[in-house]
């Protein structure tokens, strides 16, 4: 059951998130969802860095396909069921095996509203079980809510919310179309059902919201010392190509784990003593010299709630 603090907490969340949404239109009124390779075998579909609209139906963030000798797995189901039909249709036009599993690196809207027109074709849904608290919260029905009136007509009245079929509990490695694949247990960080995937045969690492490229993290109710952590997980590891939640796929994957890792540290800096002290949150903002990040797409319309939640999230520690 969610505390009264927590659930204050993400319908605050929630509420900066709707606001955001009004305060800024896509960067493009189209963006052609396509799949570019990553390895011999992977595949990944990038969103547009911006905000979900109408404009640009809610395709914001990233989604991944690697085919196995038996099938395929997908990774994210993108962030309306249409954007989830038009992943299935561009997976056809590379293979014709089944679509077996989509594995899901953390429930946020724009990553499994998607998911829906994955289990109408009979994949298989898997998650880190902490994500069960959050289908079962206030916080996913008022979303929901809210996502059908502010992305209409992509996210409807016949939206709905998916449950996994297979629950992660710890790290577990497991043989899914015909390849070893890696579900690495990350959460509590952005949020706190962080999934990261790592098929050993690519070299490719899918990290989800853990990692953004090409634009300001969205922040939300996440455990941001949780979060430096869990970077700090995957910087031991060696992959040669990341598949972030937003943004470009990098190669130059230790510089990107730490460009997020190092945002992360400076907001925590800039609000940290002011939190503790219960000094004004406003003071503490205007106070912080935000120059090095000022330039990066969505700063302005992220990074004060970014801080926000940070503030809030230090004096809950």
């Amino acid at each position: 059951m969610n505390t009264p603090m927590h659930v204050s907490r993400s319908l605050l969340c929630m509420l900066g998130v709707i606001f955001m949404l009004h305060a800024t239109l896509s960067q493009a009124s189209e963006h052609v969802l396509t799949l570019a390779p990553v390895s011999k075998n992977a595949y990944y579909a990038e969103g547009v860095s911006a905000l979900g609209s109408p404009l640009n139906k809610n395709f914001i963030s990233n989604a991944g396909v690697v085919i196995g000798p038996t099938g395929v797995i997908v990774i994210d189901a993108l962030g309306s069921p249409a954007l989830g039909k038009q992943l299935i249709a561009e997976i056809r036009t590379l293979t014709d095996k089944p679509i077996q599993f989509v594995i899901v690196t953390h429930y946020h809207a724009d990553h499994i509203y998607g998911l829906q027109s994955f289990i109408d074709i009979g994949a298989t849904i898997i998650a880190q079980e902490t994500a069960k608290e959050y289908l079962s919260s206030d916080t996913a029905q008022l979303r929901l809510q809210a996502s059908r009136t502010e992305l209409a007509p992509w996210v409807n009245a016949d939206t709905r919310l998916v449950s996994a079929s297979m629950w992660i509990s710890q790290d577990t490695r497991l043989s899914l179309s015909g390849l070893d694949v890696e579900l690495i247990k990350m959460g509590p960080a952005h949020t706190p059902d962080d999934l990261a995937i790592y098929f050993p045969s690519e070299g490719v690492l899918f990290a989800g919201d853990l990692v953004f490229r090409g634009r300001i993290p969205y922040v939300g109710n996440a455990d941001s010392l949780g979060w430096i952590k869990s970077l700090d997980k995957l910087l031991a590891r060696e992959a040669q190509v990341i598949v972030p939640g937003h943004g470009p796929t990098s190669t130059s994957t230790k510089e990107d784990l730490q460009f997020t890792r190092d945002y992360l540290i400076f907001v925590r800096k800039a609000m940290e003593q002011a939190a503790r002290d219960l000094d004004p949150f406003d003071e503490a903002y205007a106070a912080t010299d935000w120059s090095r990040y000022e330039k990066i797409p969505l700063f302005r319309v992220a990074n004060r709630m970014n801080a926000y939640n940070v503030y809030l999230s230090i004096q809950n520690e």
